[in-house]
This record gives C-alpha cells, sequence and structure tokens, in this order.
C-alpha cells in the first residue's frame, strides 16, 4: 500500500517535541527539563572513568572485551525492559537501520577507544580529549547538510584543538607526557563520539530515545563480537567488579545515555553540546577526589580553551552569523 511508507511504527510514536528555534533568543520556560537531563547526563558520563579504572584495577580485563560487554549489557537491559513495558516500540522502518547499524558500530569503537584512553591517558584527560568533538561535527556537518561555517565556528575549531592539544600533555615546551599511542588514542576517542552524534541526528527524532539506545548498542555489541575471539575473558569475576561493572552500565551508560538522548529533544544541538562539556569539571572532580589524578597547570589552561571553543561554537547573536 503506497500509505504504509508513511505511517509511524509504534516505535516512533513518542516523538521528542521540537526543538526550540535558534532564533530564539531564550529558551521556553519548558526547557528546563531538557537542561537538567543533559547536566544529569554529563554527571553520569563523568562517572565512566571511575568506574572503568575500578573495573580494571580487580580484573584483567581488556579494554576491547570491557568494551563489548558494556554494550551487550546494556543492550540485553534495555530490549528486556522493552520488551516487558513496550514491545511494539522495538519495530523499526528498514529505511532507518543503515543509520542505526552507523550509529552501533561508531558507538562500540568509541569504548574501545575510551577504555584505551582511560586506561593510557587517565580518566580526565580522556575526557577532555573528547571535547574536541563538536568542532569535529561542525565541519562533518558542513559537507554533510551544507550547515553555514562562519568565523564563530573557525574560533572555536582553533581553541579546542589547541585545548586539546595541551590537556593531552604536549606543553608549550614541547615535552611529551605520553606515548605515540595515548595520543592516537585520544584522537580516536572525538572522531568515534563525533560519528555517534553524526548517525544518531537521522534518527533520534523519529523514535523514542531508548528504541535508539537499543538498536545502538545492539549493534555496537554486534560489531565487537568477532574481535572477542583473539581477547582474553577472565573468569571468575570478583564480586567487587561485579558492583563496578552494574554502577557503568546503570549509572555511566543507561542513564547518561537515556537522559542526553532526551534533552537533546528538548533543546537544540548547540545548546546541548555546551552543556555537555560540563561534563570536563565533573571528571576533574571524580578523578581528584576518587582516584587520586591530578591535572597539571598546562592540562587546567587546555581545559579553560576547550570550554572556551565550544561556548564561542553554539554562541547566539542577534545578527545573522557572518559566513567564511
Amino acid at each position: 500500500m503506497r500509505g504504509a511508507d508513511r505511517s509511524e511504527t509504534p516505535g516512533s510514536r513518542l516523538k521528542e517535541r521540537p526543538a526550540p528555534s535558534p532564533a530564539s533568543a531564550q529558551p521556553a520556560p519548558g526547557d528546563l527539563l531538557g537542561y537538567l537531563a543533559v547536566l544529569l547526563a554529563t554527571a553520569c558520563w563523568g562517572t565512566s572513568g571511575v568506574f572503568v579504572k575500578f573495573i580494571v584495577a580487580t580484573t584483567p580485563i581488556t579494554a576491547l572485551s570491557l568494551a563489548f560487554w558494556r554494550d551487550l549489557a546494556t543492550f540485553l537491559v534495555l530490549l528486556t525492559g522493552i520488551r516487558l513495558l513496550h514491545p511494539a516500540w522495538l519495530k523499526v522502518r528498514r529505511r532507518d537501520l543503515p543509520w542505526l547499524i552507523g550509529m552501533g558500530g561508531s558507538l562500540g569503537i568509541f569504548h574501545v577507544f575510551w577504555n584505551l584512553g582511560v586506561l593510557l591517558n587517565g580518566a580526565a584527560v580522556a575526557t577532555v580529549q573528547q571535547a574536541a568533538m563538536p568542532a569535529i561535527v561542525t565541519i562533518a556537518a558542513r559537507f554533510l547538510w551544507r550547515e553555514r561555517f562562519t568565523w564563530n565556528k573557525l574560533a572555536a575549531i582553533l581553541l579546542t584543538f589547541t585545548g586539546t592539544v595541551f590537556v593531552s600533555g604536549l606543553d608549550v615546551l614541547g615535552q611529551t607526557q605520553l606515548t605515540l599511542a595515548g595520543f592516537l588514542v585520544g584522537l580516536g576517542i572525538p572522531i568515534t563520539y563525533a560519528s555517534w552524534t553524526l548517525f544518531g541526528k537521522k534518527v533520534r527524532a523519529q523514535y523514542n530515545p531508548l528504541i535508539v539506545l537499543t538498536y545502538a548498542f545492539g549493534f555496537g555489541a554486534l560489531v565487537l563480537s568477532p574481535f572477542q575471539l583473539f581477547t582474553s575473558h577472565p573468569w571468575p569475576i570478583p564480586a567487587s567488579t561485579w558492583l563496578w561493572f552494574a554502577g557503568l552500565i546503570g549509572v555511566a551508560t543507561i542513564l547518561a545515555f537515556s537522559t542526553y538522548t532526551f534533552g537533546l529533544g528538548r533543546l537544540p544541538a548547540s545548546v546541548a553540546s555546551i552543556l555537555a562539556m560540563s561534563e570536563i569539571a565533573f571528571v576533574a572532580v571524580y578523578a581528584y577526589g576518587l582516584l587520586g589524578e591530578r591535572l597539571t597547570a598546562s592540562q587546567i589552561f587546555g581545559a579553560i580553551l576547550v570550554i572556551s571553543g565550544v561556548l564561542i561554537l553554539t554562541q547566539r547573536r542577534k545578527r545573522p552569523p557572518v559566513p567564511i
């Protein structure tokens, strides 16, 4: 039937409320819920490095193995919950599957880079490195959707990149505090995170956030599954490790990703990006208070540059932006 293509699937009936127009000067009062959701997500994301540190300290698990089990466990929890509560939501349109597959694949690879980044560079450094993601999304959006590339966006990209270099431990004297592997992993973190965002842009507005995450984590686990033949899976697992793993899944993954996706449906992407960078502050507090990590003066300066960059990138102006 010709009309069948236009009908909504059950999983897409709960569409997110359209984001406010970028031209509006002030967000509507109802958007407060979106702000709170994204801030909660960043606070939860900030705990990821803490949980990963405690997991690898209690069991000899590899980054590749941890990424797989994280994605698989998240998928199974979400799938079980939805099948029990709203099984009809699991039906999606066939044309959306490539975007969901791309979203899941990039998400799985991102978790590998993230786990490696925490192990090689530390939780605080790995998190600030991913702050380059907004700049990468801006460049990609220019080629994919012909979005304007303005002077303030260029300034934001330069500030974000420079800040990432400082936070990575490359100070003005050229003294390197991390290995080449750590630096390359640091670059991979924002690239794969940006890919997840770009793929997700196509499907987030069409389905309930939990549906999008279920498919994304399912495909993410599927992409990582062949590599599990070449990595170790320690057994038995200490009871304390199961506790940290439960926190990684429940707090740093399901709660974080679902609340961010929820908030993104109520805020402009630019506003959500600014709020997401507040994760840097949360991670610094967690790393200082729980992991005993310290940020050097150059790394703190780099963090300030990163935050300044994303603020410029998402700055609203009364006059139309000047394209390059």
